[in-house]
């Protein structure tokens, strides 16, 4: 009985252990994508302390089927007011290419889409080694339609163009 009693708290975790490694291997089923929109204020390409992000911009999740490109699903969302969306997601998609999309911008005088910041891909499987069921997207930008005069100067502290 007593060796019983000292075999019971490894018993215990054990059970514990393999408890938790099925629940780790079992595949995610619901993920959400975040990611930010911003106004390119300086129309640099880039992210920049003068960049503004933008409330109530459309974005669409676009995933397609790795072989034929045809598309498989599609899930639109809006930025809140810090400029970042969350798009809950269904299923496992890990025989699709998956892409956040821009869709349009709200912000006056900063519509036009930055060809080069326009899409980001994101994997959405559980079987990624990811942990988590939230997928970051890089951030995706509207240039604005003339730069902000301050913009020489801000662009200046980043040397761009500048040889040493």
């Amino acid at each position: 009985m007593a060796k019983l009693l000292q075999l019971f708290p490894l018993l215990v975790a054990l059970c514990l252990t393999l408890d938790g490694a099925a629940l780790a291997a079992r595949p995610i089923s619901t993920f959400v994508v975040e990611g930010r929109i911003y106004c390119d204020t300086c129309r640099a390409g880039f992210e920049t302390s003068a960049s503004k992000y933008i409330e109530g911009a459309k974005v669409k999740l676009e995933c397609r089927h790795f072989d034929s490109g045809a598309v498989e699903h599609t899930t639109e969302g809006v930025t809140d007011s810090t400029g970042t969306y969350h798009i809950e997601v269904e299923h496992n998609h890990e025989e699709e290419i998956c892409e956040v999309v821009l869709v349009k911008s709200p912000m006056s005088g900063c519509t036009e889409v930055d060809r080069d910041r326009s899409r980001a891909r994101v994997l959405v499987s559980g079987r990624s080694g990811l942990a988590t069921d939230i997928r970051y997207a890089n951030s995706l930008g509207f240039l604005k339609s003339q730069p902000l005069p301050e913009c020489g100067l801000l662009l200046q502290q980043y040397a761009l163009g500048v040889d040493k």
